[in-house]
């Protein structure tokens, strides 16, 4: 990656997102400006764990909605529209556990085919914490807060509900792994 690709990642993502879905794209900022605070923690990774936070949910953007599951058709689009670096797209395809999603749908074996998780586990934990320590309305707040709304906008029975209950626990481990870094860093 080079130092251009956060610039075109914004801006990609602010064309997707920013006039059809403006509080998905103000949760993108707010996931990007974590991706920003906690970089020191990926090192040489940064730019590309920052242009993963802001693109991660581009999916959502409803002209590039083909399956209905945001990591599969943004990671696809990336991939297709831009020939995206191939760790960046797999970070967007497999964020905040999105294999459970993925499974929930019937389109885990497609989801891991297509897009392998990385085997970063910082890089992972890092876009987990930032996506799941940012509101919607890109806030900070506590991973146990982010994820009682996801349950509460979505419903405990939906699909969504049920994902994020099964991926609770990782997204715990994630954060706290991410926590702990971040306090053994010197002042």
């Amino acid at each position: 990656m080079d130092g251009w690709t956060v610039e075109w990642a914004s801006a990609v993502a602010e064309a997707e997102l920013s006039g059809p879905l403006p509080r998905r794209w103000s949760h993108s900022l707010g996931v990007s400006q974590r991706a920003a605070e906690v970089a020191e923690l990926v090192g040489k990774e940064a730019e590309l764990l920052v242009s993963a936070a802001i693109l991660h949910d581009v999916g959502y953007a409803p002209r590039l909605a083909e399956t209905g599951f945001h990591p599969l058709d943004g990671a696809r689009f990336l991939r297709d529209t831009y020939a995206a670096d191939g760790r960046l797209v797999r970070l967007v395809a497999n964020h905040s556990y999105a294999l459970l999603e993925a499974e929930e749908r019937g389109l885990r074996a497609v989801l891991e085919a297509e897009f392998p998780l990385l085997d970063d586990q910082r890089l992972v934990d890092a876009l987990v914490f930032c996506d799941m320590t940012t509101t919607p309305d890109g806030d900070r707040t506590p991973a146990e807060e982010r994820i009682s709304e996801i349950v509460g906008r979505y419903g405990p029975t939906s699909l969504v509900g049920r994902f994020i209950r099964r991926a609770e626990p990782d997204i715990r481990a994630a954060v706290g792994r991410v926590e702990a870094a971040l306090a053994a860093q010197p002042r």
